[in-house]
């Protein structure tokens, strides 16, 4: 018979997903020898037997590779045997490099909920893990999160430090066993245990060597009481109520600084919430998807508020299900729906060990339920929706980081930044993209030093092989200063590249469609381009509702909204009553005098309007915007529903919960404005303004009106795209920005676009809003090399992963 001898570098989702056991199996059926060994970046294969056994192995590999693991194409490399022949069947794994906390972590899986074999034994009381708080197997359980080094491997984990029982240690080597070299085995005799601090705690040291049930029941009796418990979570902390104590939700708002802004919910199984909400199929699937998302639900229409004070003005509920066994156990312990929402104060990230929040959560926790497995990194929980039936992401964390996404990318390697919200930078290298986990809005002193450290330890690892180094073009944004910072340190290439630019090549790249594109960019605020540097002749650089033709070498400005001013400058973002004001006094003196202004009015002391009104008579402190954002912003204001946000988006989100009361509404035009500049003008929302003015003198319903100023924004924006798209010979019309995470107007602009015989696109595998800003920068410092692109579900790595 021919020997051989074959090397394979397997890359994928290939690491801490039962790889190495399932090619250890196969291996041996095929009475092959060597070694399967974890290295940073791929599995590494050196196999000896006969050559049509190999032969073999390479076509079974990828077939029988399962979910959550994924194998990129292999290339084998045929050796001659090595004699004598390795002595049997070993599996290894390469000396770690420390990751850090870090940002991108290229050969670590994701954090998996449990999987249905250790659910079972969870709740077996049979099994020696019954209710053992962190049971996990090769197929579930933390990753990321514990990860201290590279490659994966136990001594790479915060699970270095407990040594397998005799018990633990027999199923670990047993390539019969299902936990055959599961890195994160335990058992209540040699895992990470429970401690409670808060009522009732027990005298005993630092060691938590309590009896287990009792830290649970604690625990539990706190939530029973209306208490608020922290929890060490995945990822970090997090802070749990009773979602049906309208009290104990109203103290945590108060104490948490978060008193409007939708919190979600945490469920044993969906039975608890059936009653409330609309769960399509393709909802259900994403809630039990192994990486536990939020998952946006519609509430039923005419169902009583449940859960006063969770999602206030919202129309639907934030839910997910357990991610971890001691979430299980918690929820259905607990046996009704509690809150569940990020353990910080807000604004701050999230707490990861337990000394950090003990000091941080204070004044806002009644009591700690932490462990003894340290977190390396922090996680929050993701988010998604699901529109035509697609999972859309609208936050990536945990579940999903550090996967990389589900496209192809050129062989450079590149750094983009991303912006200063929602920052989520990403890291592309040998065709494939990771972006980082979303850190938060960079505000904060905190998540700025956590985007530095990541950065730097980034450019240590790969800075001599940066092709270019990218991000957001305004220079006032913390990312930008970082990374102009560290180019000059490094001698790096920098790359600005323009805000709405950047948010519709995401898309662009996300699907591997071609340039040139047509994309309609919707958001709050962007540094807009401008001749020479200097403002355009349409008089204003804050962007928010463009409308551009996307090429290789930039973004052409075919369309915007009607440029309105914004009283007090940044102050207006905070408050609803100023955009109005802003858009009414563009509007001229008879919007500002109308009698449906009576909300906004009453907003402000009248010595205050008056002031108002004369600053924008002389342009003083007043920018212009075309902002959708803002224009959501105003709406809400005209219609009583927000004077003030309490977090960015909340207009917008109160604007759309009302209008889905009422049902689809026919229309108000909104035609196009000549400006000399642009190829088709300005998208004109007087005539709506005006509309929704006489309609709210006339008796008109709120709901209505919100209804007909959804209806009306989306088919003024399939319009202009069609008008567009007959000019240009263009046919994919791209939604993007942060304004399309509202599901009302993505879906009613896609059906106008459609109707139009346009097809619209737009981001499902990373977010709509500046947490996908990176992955277009990235496709910026790209734009004059040929990119060759897969769809996303042709991936090995596809979205959504099956399970």
């Amino acid at each position: 018979m021919s020997q051989a001898r074959l090397r394979l570098w397997c890359r994928g989702v290939v690491q801490g997903v039962g790889f190495r056991p399932l090619v250890h199996r196969l291996a041996a059926e095929l009475e092959l020898v060597g070694e399967v060994e974890n290295v940073a970046g791929a599995v590494r294969l050196e196999l000896q037997g006969e050559r049509r056994s190999l032969e073999l192995l390479v076509r079974r590999l990828p077939e029988a590779v399962q979910s959550p693991g994924a194998l990129e194409p292999l290339e084998p490399e045929w050796l001659p045997p090595r004699v004598p022949a390795p002595p049997g069947l070993r599996i290894a794994a390469a000396a770690g490099q420390p990751l850090g906390e870090g940002l991108v972590a290229p050969s670590l899986a994701a954090d998996l909920a449990p999987c249905p074999v250790c659910l079972a034994e969870l709740h077996d009381p049979a099994n020696r893990r019954h209710r053992y708080p962190f049971i996990s197997c090769s197929q579930c359980g933390p990753r990321y999160s514990i990860a201290t080094a590279e490659p994966y491997a136990r001594a790479h984990t915060s699970l270095a430090g407990f040594p397998l029982c005799a018990a633990c240690q027999r199923e670990f080597e047993d390539p019969t066993d299902r936990r055959f070299h599961a890195e994160t085995i335990g058992c209540p005799a040699c895992g990470p245990r429970l401690r409670w601090q808060g009522p009732g705690a027990p005298a005993r040291g630092e060691a938590p060597d309590g009896p287990l049930d009792l830290d649970l029941d604690l625990a539990l009796a706190l939530l029973a009481a209306g208490g608020i418990l922290a929890l060490q979570g995945v990822g970090g902390f997090q802070l749990l109520v009773d979602a049906g104590n309208g009290a104990a939700v109203a103290r945590l708002r108060q104490r948490k600084h978060r008193p409007a802004k939708p919190l979600a919910l945490l469920v044993a199984d969906l039975k608890a919430i059936a009653t409330l909400v609309e769960v399509s199929e393709a909802e259900r699937l994403q809630l039990q998807h192994p990486a536990a998302p939020i998952v946006l639900l519609r509430l039923r229409p005419g169902t009583p508020e449940a859960f006063p004070g969770v999602a206030p003005g919202s129309a639907a509920l934030g839910v997910m299900l357990p991610a971890s066994p001691l979430h299980q156990i918690l929820a259905a312990g607990f046996g009704r729906p509690l809150v569940a929402t990020s353990g910080n104060r807000s604004g701050e990230p999230l707490c990861r060990d337990p000394a950090e929040a003990l000091e941080r959560l204070a004044e806002i926790a009644d009591g700690f339920l932490l462990h003894n497995r340290p977190i390396a990194r922090r996680l929050d929980d993701s988010v998604l929706q699901v529109i035509e039936g697609r999972p859309v992401l609208l936050r990536r964390a945990r579940g999903y980081a550090p996967t990389a996404l589900a496209l192809q990318a050129p062989p450079g390697t590149a750094l983009a930044l991303g912006g200063d919200l929602k920052s989520a930078p990403a890291l592309a290298q040998g065709g494939r993209v990771w972006l980082a986990p979303v850190l938060g809005d960079l505000a904060g002193g905190l998540q700025q030093q956590l985007l530095q450290q990541g950065v730097d330890q980034l450019l240590a690892r790969y800075g001599s092989q940066l092709d270019a180094l990218v991000c957001d073009q305004h220079p006032g944004y913390g990312s930008h200063q970082l990374a102009v910072g560290a180019a000059r340190r490094r001698g790096l290439p920098l790359l600005t590249v323009q805000h709405h630019r950047a948010h519709g090549l995401a898309v662009a790249a996300e699907h591997g469609l071609e340039l040139p594109l047509l994309v309609w960019a919707c958001d709050g605020l962007g540094y807009g381009d401008a001749p020479d540097g200097e403002p355009s002749s349409s008089g204003h650089r804050l962007w928010g509702g463009e409308l551009l033709r996307l090429t290789a070498v930039g973004a052409e400005r075919w369309a915007c909204l009607r440029p309105f001013p914004l009283p007090g400058g940044e102050r207006a973002m905070a408050e609803p009553r100023r955009a109005a004001l802003g858009l009414l006094a563009a509007a001229g003196p008879e919007a500002l005098a109308h009698p449906g202004v009576a909300c906004c009015r009453s907003a402000f002391a009248e010595a205050e309007w008056q002031l108002l009104v004369q600053a924008l008579a002389t342009g003083c402190n007043s920018p212009l915007c075309s902002s959708t954002g803002r224009l959501f912003d105003a709406v809400a204001s005209l219609l009583g529903l927000c004077q003030h946000s309490s977090f960015e988006g909340e207009a917008g989100l109160r604007l759309e919960g009302l209008a889905l009361q009422a049902g689809s509404l026919s229309p108000v035009p909104m035609p196009l404005l000549a400006v000399e500049e642009l190829e088709l003008g300005w998208l004109d929302w007087w005539p709506l303004l005006q509309s929704l003015l006489d309609a709210g003198v006339a008796g008109v319903s709120p709901r209505q009106r919100a209804a007909t100023f959804h209806a009306s924004l989306a088919a003024g924006l399939a319009g202009a795209a069609a008008q567009a798209a007959a000019r240009s010979g263009a046919g994919p019309v791209l939604l993007a920005g942060g304004c399309f995470q509202n599901r009302l107007l993505l879906e009613s602009t896609s059906v106008a676009l459609r109707a139009a015989g346009l097809e619209p696109y737009w981001s499902e595998q990373l977010p709509c809003n500046d947490g996908g800003l990176a992955l277009g920068q990235l496709w910026a410092a790209w734009a004059d090399r040929p990119i060759t692109k897969e769809r996303a579900e042709a991936s090995p790595c596809a979205w959504p992963p099956p399970g």
